[in-house]
């Protein structure tokens, strides 16, 4: 079977051009000098390899091939040119959907200028985090790369992807959560509340714990915090007795071996106390009375 060519590009139409800020679209698959708005097949766009999201829901997909089937894709995807195809930037869920749906074509975007690999992972990103399509671990390991990977501060990060710092930090501190944390958040058994609460507790069964606690009494944020400080509170440690207390204790001892029965003393300041014999019926009061009762 010999390769597919690539058919001539068809233009969308004046409207959807108008719309988009082009009135010519009837382009060619040439390298463009500005962006494009072109229908090209499907098997010649090739997924993002920097896309931050990994899950996507099998029911969503569904849905939303079932409305592209009906309606078409109203959105055209965002790609850049690469030799004789093209490479997904944005609209990967789209995309997706489209090749269940069983379109032969999609509209798209062609970006003009080249996207490099930072470039193509924050327009991934960017989509996804304004679709809300990421969850926060997603959300945080794709900051986490444009940072690690790509020199970014916490501050040009939060700017790229339209955030507040804060909201980026809080997302990074996410990523300190044991694997336990990190999966219970992505399947949304806790929310990023729950989690970073959480996240003060280092030692890893104590972390079981509370997380097992946690999703079993479906606790608040609030209540997970309380959970936590309860949880981090040292051991109050016992005082360790006094020679006069350890002297009185051996006492009692001695007097409980003597009269057969359990003798506490329970001092008081100043130096005086009481004595508190144990009995169980009469016959063993009787019995005390006989043993340290007035004699004669």
């Amino acid at each position: 079977m010999s390769p597919e060519a690539p058919p001539r590009a068809r233009g969308l139409g004046r409207g959807l051009a108008a719309l988009l800020g082009d009135e010519s679209r009837d382009a060619t698959f040439d390298a463009p000098s500005q962006d494009q708005l072109l229908r090209v097949p499907v098997g010649l766009i090739a997924p993002n390899p920097r896309q931050p999201r990994t899950a996507f829901a099998a029911g969503a997909l569904e849905e939303l091939s079932e409305s592209i089937r009906a309606y078409g894709v109203l959105a055209p995807l965002l790609v850049r040119r690469e030799g004789a195809a093209f490479v997904l930037l944005a609209g990967e869920r789209r995309l997706r959907a489209a090749k269940m749906a069983g379109l032969a074509e999609v509209p798209v975007f062609v970006r003009a200028e080249s996207a490099t690999p930072v470039t193509q992972l924050e327009l991934a990103l960017i989509e996804n985090l304004q679709r809300e399509d990421l969850d926060p671990v997603e959300a945080a390991q794709g900051y986490q790369r444009l940072i690690q990977e790509h020199g970014y501060s916490q501050e040009q990060v939060a700017q790229r992807v339209g955030k507040d710092r804060a909201t980026v930090a809080n997302a990074l501190r996410l990523l300190k959560l044991p694997d336990s944390g990190l999966a219970a958040l992505r399947a949304g058994r806790i929310s990023a509340g729950h989690a970073r609460a959480l996240l003060p507790l280092e030692d890893p069964p104590q972390f079981a714990v509370a997380l097992a606690t946690v999703v079993a009494r479906e606790l608040s944020v609030r209540a997970t915090e309380e959970l936590v400080r309860a949880l981090r509170k040292p051991p109050v440690k016992p005082t360790p007795p006094t020679p006069e207390a350890r002297g009185l204790e051996r006492v009692g001892e001695s007097l409980t071996r003597a009269l057969g029965t359990r003798v506490a003393l329970a001092p008081r300041k100043g130096g005086s106390g009481r004595i508190v014999i144990d009995y169980h019926d009469a016959s063993e009061l009787e019995r005390l009375i006989g043993l340290i009762g007035p004699r004669g």
